[in-house]
């Protein structure tokens, strides 16, 4: 698990709202839902972004509801994964429910500047690249289990293949 983009930052506490907007839950369509990703925030964000940026976050990202749309709608709209300072439980659950990597780190967001590309190795027990001149940063790593969901595409797929062996 590897992913390299450039970032976008967010401060603390985003919460679901911000992610997708209430208006925007109609539908549980993967792509329709990643047009509104973050739009209240920045409603240029999904124009901006290339397919496996890294969205970088302060403390508590994904407070609010427990909607499954916000972490649907971030990777759907082509992001690889979530580096925050913390999560809402909630959102952590659903993100790894719905397949989207997300890795907790007190000291990223203060060490990167948005647009700025970076590495994210989950692989090697959680490791952030930030350039060749800064020393790689250590990240919380994945339990087994997580990873498996992940590996899987989220817990549906996880329970379909485990039912298959």
């Amino acid at each position: 698990m590897k992913f390299r983009g450039n970032v976008w930052k967010f401060g603390d506490n985003i919460d679901t709202d911000a992610i997708i907007p209430a208006r925007c839950l109609t539908t549980s369509d993967p792509e329709a839902l990643a047009c509104h990703c973050m739009e209240d925030i920045d409603s240029e964000f999904t124009n901006k972004i290339g397919r496996g940026d890294i969205i970088v976050a302060g403390e508590n990202f994904g407070c609010g509801s427990s909607r499954e749309h916000a972490p649907i709608a971030i990777k759907a709209a082509g992001i690889a994964c979530v580096v925050a300072k913390s999560f809402a439980r909630i959102f952590y659950r659903n993100a790894f429910n719905m397949g989207l990597p997300i890795f907790e780190s007190a000291d990223l967001w203060d060490r990167v500047s948005e647009g700025q590309q970076i590495e994210v190795d989950g692989d090697s027990g959680g490791v952030v690249i930030i350039g060749a001149d800064t020393p790689p940063l250590v990240i919380e790593p994945i339990p087994p289990f997580m990873q498996g969901l992940l590996r899987d595409g989220g817990l549906m797929r996880h329970i379909a293949l485990k039912r298959r062996t």
